[in-house]
């Protein structure tokens, strides 16, 4: 079915579009391939929604930082991408029940039209949905640690960071909904960083949800504590400090504890330190999995999936978090195991997450599932029971 037509008109594509409206077999419009990029518009969807009992067309302007949604009638709709295809963008696709129809546009301006088998066998639903909330503000602190230029305007190649930043503070809202904090609660991020995510949480819970909280940022690197201090300080962010020091070396009572990316067996020691406090919230994104791997370096494994060095070090990231999460459930705590961040960012994106239970937890029962990893594995010991233990 699928055929290439060259010409200078773009009557048939909106006479197509016009006519899959009219009859009902109008699925939706991709607008691609922007001219430039200046303005962070990427993309433009089109689909058909029902509003007040009335057939419109929604269009997603897709940018870097966030989606914004504007609904038009059949008419405005048609000259809205007019609009856009004049100089904006350089391909249109229509999806249809009949055929797809895709226009695209040369930097001269000459038009080619192909045609092909519909992508779509049935109508998606036309439910109206709203622009996913961001929330992050546009704070100063982002101009400070360079995700937004002067104007609060976010810099393009720090669009996935602040993509990050909202990906964070939603689960974080999440969490934090289905515990019962103390009064001043005190939140530690272990392995801070450049204070990025931390940073964030502050404004979020502080400034936007007016929680009281004091968080404290731990982090090795002494030009990163005073960067951050002094970030802080400048904002205004007067419960918010950063403290240069080794993990195993923090000794104060933590409610909610934070450890992201921290490497290898640092994580195990944020742990730690959350369960000798009792913390009510246990939050690690686990990263650098080397101390399970290292033990087991030369051992014989007998199943054929760990003959191949890539799925042997997945395999060893699973085992070593399925554990971690085990010694936590021990511990008197509920876990779960999800994906932080899309694999296109770092595919150390498995999100760790304990909450404090009232439930007194089987160990026997735990005890027997570690011991029988151990074995199918030969595992001597997890770093995490051994610091346990001491």
């Amino acid at each position: 079915m699928a055929y290439l037509c060259l010409m200078n008109d773009r009557t048939p594509f909106f006479d197509k579009f016009s006519e899959s409206f009219n009859n009902d077999t109008f699925v939706k419009i991709t607008l691609s391939k922007p001219a430039y990029k200046s303005d962070g518009l990427l993309n433009i969807y089109v689909r058909q929604v029902e509003i007040k009992g009335e057939p419109m067309l929604s269009f997603t302007y897709h940018y870097q930082t966030n989606d914004q949604v504007k609904n038009y009638n059949l008419e405005d709709a048609q000259e809205e991408i007019k609009e856009q295809l004049n100089g904006k963008f350089r391909a249109a696709i229509l999806f249809t029940l009949e055929e797809d129809f895709t226009l695209q546009l040369s930097k001269k301006g000459k038009v080619s039209t192909r045609t092909g088998y519909p992508s779509f066998k049935n109508k998606p639903p036309q439910t109206h949905d709203k622009p996913k909330t961001k929330r992050a503000a546009l704070g100063k602190y982002l101009t400070l640690l360079g995700v937004c230029d002067e104007s609060g305007t976010v810099i393009p190649k720090m669009a996935d960071k602040f993509r990050q930043i909202n990906k964070y503070l939603e689960i974080i809202e999440g969490l934090i909904k289905n515990t019962k904090l103390p009064n001043e609660a005190r939140i530690v991020d272990m392995g801070s960083g450049k204070g990025y995510l931390t940073f964030a949480l502050y404004d979020y819970l502080v400034n936007q949800r007016k929680i009281d909280v004091k968080i404290t940022g731990i982090e090795l690197r002494q030009e990163l504590v005073d960067f951050c201090n002094e970030t802080a300080k400048k904002c205004g962010f007067e419960n918010l400090a950063f403290e240069a020091k080794p993990i195993e070396q923090y000794n104060k009572k933590i409610d909610v504890l934070i450890a992201l990316h921290a490497c290898d067996t640092a994580t195990d020691d944020a742990i730690y330190k959350g369960l000798k406090s009792n913390a009510e919230l246990i939050i690690t994104a686990p990263c650098c999995h080397k101390q399970i791997r290292q033990q087991l370096k030369g051992k014989e494994q007998e199943s054929p999936i760990l003959k191949y060095g890539i799925f042997k070090e997945r395999q060893y990231e699973m085992v070593t978090d399925t554990m971690r999460a085990l010694i936590m459930e021990k511990h008197q705590y509920n876990t779960n195991i999800f994906e932080f961040i899309s694999n296109e960012h770092t595919r150390k994106n498995v999100m760790l997450v304990g909450t404090k239970s009232k439930k007194k937890p089987d160990t026997k029962s735990i005890e027997e599932k570690l011991e029988s990893i151990k074995k199918d594995y030969n595992i001597e010991y997890h770093f995490l029971e051994k610091i346990l233990e001491v």
